[in-house]
């Protein structure tokens, strides 16, 4: 007697249509979905990191020494995730892993939590080299660095990404390394060109490096799944249609 679970060998070689769209994975034969409005949305997410890193390097008479400090190393990160999210948005190929998305969500959300909730640290690496008065340049890249683009980041995750993608494991790889930068800060200020973080500011930044991980994990398993638009092929059956 044959047993009924086993793929025989005509099944298993078979060439009609059927046989092979049964053997064929769903992610294979899906169709490409292209989201022009989500590429449109990250190419001014990366227009507005550069311009605000742009504006920082002309109103710094160090331009190279921004690139210690964290925001600019941030935000230098999101342009270039941002670029490659958009072309793989606009052209309907597989999405950046949200191990890479999330990190630099939580990257992004420590400068701006140093600049807005701790005024009194904000001279430390985390944020942009402060004057006593400002040029106009240096103020637009503030705004922009550390106030539009976490803003931008954060709806870009929230309204057009799919939520459930962020895992626990990504809870202690994603505070790796700014726990090294706040490491490489208290021990060697001067090559960041920013005096050390005093101990409160310290162990509220390495709180927050290791509260923020987990909050972002949180907020992702209960969030609502954008909105999009039901097609009637179906992408993931075997007919070509419901």
């Amino acid at each position: 007697m044959s047993d009924p679970t086993r793929t025989s060998q005509s099944t298993r070689h078979a060439t009609d249509p059927a046989a092979a769209a049964a053997r064929t994975p769903a992610a294979a034969v899906a169709p490409a979905i292209r989201r022009p409005l989500a590429a449109a949305f990250r190419l001014l997410l990366t227009t507005a990191a550069l311009t605000g890193l742009l504006l920082a390097a002309l109103g710094s008479p160090a331009p190279a020494e921004l690139l210690t400090r964290f925001t600019v190393q941030a935000n230098l990160a999101l342009a270039l995730v941002s670029a490659c999210s958009a072309q793989r948005a606009w052209t309907g190929r597989r999405p950046v892993s949200p191990r890479l998305t999330g990190a630099l969500l939580v990257f992004l959300a420590l400068p701006a939590l140093v600049h807005y909730a701790l005024p009194a640290a904000d001279a430390t690496a985390f944020t942009l080299p402060g004057t006593g008065a400002p040029t106009t340049a240096q103020a637009l890249s503030g705004h922009l660095l550390l106030g539009l683009t976490p803003l931008a980041a954060l709806a870009d995750w929230l309204l057009l990404t799919t939520p459930r993608g962020f895992r626990l494991p990504y809870a202690w790889q994603w505070p790796a390394y700014p726990l090294l930068y706040l490491a490489f800060a208290l021990a060697y200020p001067a090559t960041t060109g920013a005096p050390p973080p005093t101990v409160p500011t310290a162990l509220t930044l390495a709180l927050a490096i290791f509260l923020l991980p987990l909050i972002a994990l949180g907020i992702d398993q209960v969030r609502p799944s954008p909105r999009r638009h039901k097609n009637r092929i179906s992408p993931t059956g075997i007919s070509p249609l419901k």
